[in-house]
């Protein structure tokens, strides 16, 4: 029997994995097992005003009275301080056709370079074609384990009826087919 399929048991007899620091692949790899959608987050940078960007799959809906959303950057990130001191950033739902994204706005890709863009009012800057574009003030922010929780306030936003979600399951990017 391997580490991964060993089953530790709790009391009562169910069974299930502990979680180990030691050994966070297993729990990742249980945690990928949740399809989510690819949205790209960005604001302004805290030193220059400069874009910044970030692929996340952390994004989620929290409240509609008062519009309120939520995602989450890992504090090892090179780019937690400028969203955690950001006052305002949007979030675009990606399209499968936007998949490129992820890789510009990588580590080592190219980022803004080469795009145009546009910036809301709050002087964030916005790319078009996304499925969804929610235009944000930062409400709060929430220490989250190894993350910040960041939640904002939804300002102004955009949606587009057509084109098919980016998505993420498993470790990779793929695309999700509806019926008709």
């Amino acid at each position: 029997m391997t580490e991964s399929d060993r089953i530790d048991m709790a009391p009562g007899g169910v069974g299930g994995h502990l979680p180990d620091p030691a050994e966070p692949r297993l729990l990742r790899d249980a945690l990928g097992r949740f399809a989510t959608g690819v949205a790209l987050v960005t604001a302004c940078d805290a030193d220059d005003g400069s874009p910044i960007a970030i692929v996340v799959n952390s994004f989620a809906s929290v409240s509609l009275d008062p519009p309120l959303v939520l995602w989450s950057v890992a504090c090892s990130s090179m780019r937690h301080r400028h969203f955690t001191a950001a006052p305002a950033f949007a979030i675009h739902v990606l399209t499968e056709a936007q998949r490129d994204l992820t890789a510009r706005f990588s580590r080592s890709g190219p980022g803004f370079a080469g795009l145009t863009l546009a910036r809301n009012g709050e002087g964030v800057p916005v790319l078009p074609e996304a499925l969804s574009r929610f235009d944000c003030v930062t409400e709060a922010t929430h220490a989250g384990g190894d993350h910040t929780i960041i939640l904002g306030r939804v300002t102004r936003f955009d949606l587009r009826r057509d084109g098919q979600p980016l998505c993420f399951f498993g470790g990779a990017f793929g695309g999700f087919a509806t019926r008709d």
